[in-house]
């Protein structure tokens, strides 16, 4: 009882600072977040306990929740300021890998991106094909769950683009990414894959993907916390349910938004 009224309370307060103009859409959902976490803390008090691990698992699917609403109804466009400067090689690069993945051709046959699942009509670009293919650029943030941010800007092919030459079926709710770095996945809502600021990115700064930055293509949306980009791309498959994530497996937040 205690939980429900404390975090009725907060996401009353929040969501009129909202409405007020007052908070932006960051703040709100940092706002939200101490709406879950005071009853956890009231209620618990010891982390890892069975009590705190169930509050946690539904501050998740409260901040899933919040997150999904957010994604439908805010604007959610990630605009960075004129005379903010591009992080250029202080962008922060990430891999699971003992060492830095990089595509060889002579041992490893010629790079592809496969888009299959839930797809009427899957397919298996080369990587000449990923290049026909019409992009676009923007200039946005990266967000990472550690809590900074690095603005660059990415080149890549509008992901709705790619949705629209497989066809996902009805059924199709969720998209996993998955990687040659070491296995590395995330799996995404499929909402948030049609964001159009989601891109499978090929160009960062102006130059080709590098193999710090996850060549030879990588997804990358402003509206998704930094794990949930996956780099080292080969394939892409619609799913009817999430397989989580190398990360969101290990107890960080499936949804990821920002």
């Amino acid at each position: 009882m205690v939980k429900r009224i404390l975090t009725q309370r907060v996401e009353q307060a929040a969501e009129q600072l909202r409405e007020s103009g007052a908070l932006d859409r960051r703040g709100f959902m940092r706002l939200m977040s101490l709406g879950v976490v005071a009853p956890l803390v009231t209620a618990c008090g010891l982390p890892g306990s069975e009590g705190a691990q169930r509050l946690l698992k539904s501050a998740e699917k409260n901040n899933e929740r919040l997150e999904r609403w957010l994604l439908k109804t805010a604007n959610a466009s990630d605009r960075v300021p004129r005379g903010v400067p591009i992080a250029g090689n202080a962008f922060p690069s990430y891999f699971v890998s003992r060492q830095m993945p990089v595509w060889d051709a002579a041992t490893m046959g010629n790079w592809t991106l496969t888009v299959d699942g839930a797809v009427q009509a899957p397919r298996t670009f080369t990587w000449d094909e990923v290049r026909r293919l019409s992009t676009r650029s923007h200039t946005v943030q990266h967000y990472c769950v550690e809590g900074w941010n690095a603005a660059a800007q990415f080149q890549g092919i509008p992901f709705t683009q790619l949705a629209r030459l497989v066809k996902p079926t009805a059924d199709a709710g969720f998209v996993d990414f998955s990687s040659f770095d070491s296995g590395y996945h995330e799996s995404w809502d499929v909402e948030s894959t049609m964001h159009p600021q989601t891109l499978v990115v090929v160009a960062k700064d102006g130059q080709a993907l590098s193999p710090a930055y996850g060549a030879p293509a990588r997804v990358h949306s402003p509206i998704k916390l930094g794990y949930k980009n996956t780099k080292y791309l080969t394939r892409i498959t619609f799913m009817s349910a999430p397989n989580g994530g190398y990360w969101s497996s290990k107890g960080y937040e499936w949804f990821g938004g920002t």
